[in-house]
């Protein structure tokens, strides 16, 4: 630790609480934060991380993330602040991770290139969303994807082709030890009207169906290939369980809000409850959505 802090030229944070960067305000300490002032600094970092076998978990904005209440036993990584160049030529676009992607999706829609504009209003950096191969309305950020520049552990810089990489429904076949840097996209122009339209009825739809003024990470469980994870949740009884400061969501039961002081074992007390529930009720095992860091298996289990 004494090392990497000698050599980073960002910013970074020592015992700095989770809390302080997941959108469910939840989450014990981090041995540090790292914001990595560029793609030097990065590979500094990793190859520093590497050498002395500290443990690194890389991060986005933290809008699907849950962390352990016990914290993190390593450093996390975040381009959030940092890597934040966007460029267009033409029909091709070129963001570096820590690019949000609301920013990434309205400088589309301004052009009026078509593709993207169902994705607005999902929270978080790009690179994340490339991880999780997000996704909205029938669109997903993988559509329209070209290449992506990932960093290794060892600092060196590989391009992935859109072919390189499995991506399927909220999956992608990116190593836990390689650090997204930026994507490239090609994008179509489309009809102003109707690319309107398909904004509108995004942002209609998260309002209308989503607890918004709450804080959230999002969809908890993935969908089932036959039924919405919500629609189990609800079916089982379960909407407006609170154990604590959490909630499953009136709103949405695929949905589990802080009300304020939830813990993140108060998050995955009722993680449990409702695998267990529907795998009773529709011999259903539930898959998480979102990202976990720092629990043992059980602790995520229906019958943990």
């Amino acid at each position: 630790m004494e090392k990497l802090k000698t050599i980073v030229k960002g910013t970074i944070l020592e015992n700095e609480p989770m809390s302080k960067h997941t959108t469910y305000g939840i989450g014990g300490p981090a041995m540090a934060y790292i914001t990595p002032k560029d793609r030097f600094d990065l590979a500094e970092i990793l190859k520093c991380c590497e050498q002395f076998e500290i443990p690194v978990y890389f991060v986005g904005s933290g809008s699907n993330l849950l962390v352990a209440d016990r914290g993190i036993n390593g450093i996390v990584l975040s381009p959030a602040k940092s890597l934040k160049q966007l460029e267009i030529k033409g029909n091709s676009v070129t963001a570096e991770s820590g690019v949000m992607l609301g920013r990434l999706v309205k400088e589309c829609i301004k052009r009026n290139f078509t593709g993207l504009e169902s994705l607005i209003g999902v929270p978080g950096t790009l690179g994340g969303a490339l991880v999780m191969n997000a996704g909205a309305f029938g669109g997903e950020i993988s559509n329209y994807l070209k290449s992506v520049d990932i960093m290794t552990m060892a600092g060196q810089i590989n391009t992935y082709s859109c072919n390189d990489i499995d991506f399927s429904y909220r999956f992608s076949s990116f190593k836990k030890d390689e650090f997204i840097l930026l994507a490239r996209f090609e994008l179509e122009t489309g009809d102003p009207d109707i690319i309107k339209n398909k904004k509108l009825n995004a942002s209609s739809g998260r309002k209308t169906n989503q607890p918004l003024k709450y804080r959230s990470a999002g969809s908890v469980f993935k969908n089932h290939k036959k039924y919405a994870a919500g629609y189990l949740i609800d079916s089982a009884g379960l909407k407006g369980t609170r154990i604590g400061d959490a909630e499953i969501s009136k709103h949405h039961a695929n949905f589990f809000i802080n009300h304020g002081n939830a813990s993140a074992s108060d998050i995955t007390t009722l993680i449990r409850i409702a695998r267990k529930a529907v795998l009773e009720k529709f011999d259903i095992e539930l898959e998480l959505e979102i990202k976990t860091i720092g629990f043992e298996k059980k602790e995520l289990e229906a019958y943990g």
